[in-house]
């Protein structure tokens, strides 16, 4: 896989993973469209760095799974009405992708096929070679595992050079700068670093499955415009986990 020319991204393919709450703007709940707008043009910006796109986006706007079991529905059927939320997740920002000009497929990890196509490894890598931008929704198909786990699990799958994570936080820091004023940002750290530290990179299922890939996340926030293709071209403010 070739790399661009320089002041074109670090990475040749990545996976980015999108929070479904960050689709919500200042709303509490559902889609707030220029929100939505704004991650599409900056999705749009990052491939024009000359790296192929897949994204990833979580269903937390509309409905998480693990937040309505046991209220009188089990884990599973939860898991599974959180997974279609991530389907109207995708499809609208495909919509805002290709609105703002550049073609975007969803494919499915639950198959649907009179609404997007399957998720199939070797379609999502054809549709990405061809400048695609591919939303991959669904989670992996399965209840009990988040959309990091899926997002690293595609990720691998599809051979990117890292996921990028999208967050609302400019990077991983020693403790929530939220709660903690004095908490420093680290720039970069090895998978063993984040795990001795307990660093909550991610999921413990999405981060080992990651660290096994040897795949970098690289964690940093998407309020910013233009954030996405700034941290593809290794600018900006962010955190690296790397082997």
């Amino acid at each position: 896989m070739s790399i661009p020319e320089p002041h074109g991204a670090v990475y040749g393919r990545v996976l980015v993973k999108v929070s479904g709450e960050a689709l919500m703007g200042n709303e509490a709940f559902g889609l707030h469209w220029p929100t939505i707008e704004n991650i599409a043009q900056d999705l749009v910006e990052a491939r024009a760095t000359g790296a192929e796109i897949a994204v990833v986006v979580g269903g937390g706007n509309i409905l998480r799974g693990a937040s309505v079991a046991g209220q009188g529905l089990d884990r599973a059927t939860a898991d599974h009405m959180g997974m279609l939320a991530t389907v109207m997740n995708a499809l609208a920002l495909e919509k805002a992708v290709e609105k703002a000009g550049v073609p975007a497929r969803t494919l499915s990890a639950i198959p649907m096929p009179t609404i997007c196509e399957p998720y199939a490894r070797q379609t999502a890598s054809r549709h990405l070679a061809r400048g695609r931008i591919v939303l991959l929704a669904g989670g992996t198909g399965n209840p009990y595992f988040t959309t990091d786990t899926g997002a690293v699990l595609r990720a691998a799958e599809l051979e990117c050079d890292a996921v990028m994570k999208a967050t609302n936080v400019d990077g991983v820091y020693t403790a929530d700068p939220k709660r903690d004023p004095s908490a420093q940002r680290y720039d970069r750290l090895t998978h063993d670093e984040a795990l001795a530290k307990d660093l909550k990179v991610m999921d413990a299922a999405a981060f080992a499955l990651a660290r096994e890939a040897k795949l970098p996340i690289v964690v940093f926030s998407i309020r910013e415009p233009g954030a996405i293709a700034a941290a593809l071209r290794g600018e900006g403010r962010a955190t690296t986990v790397a082997p």
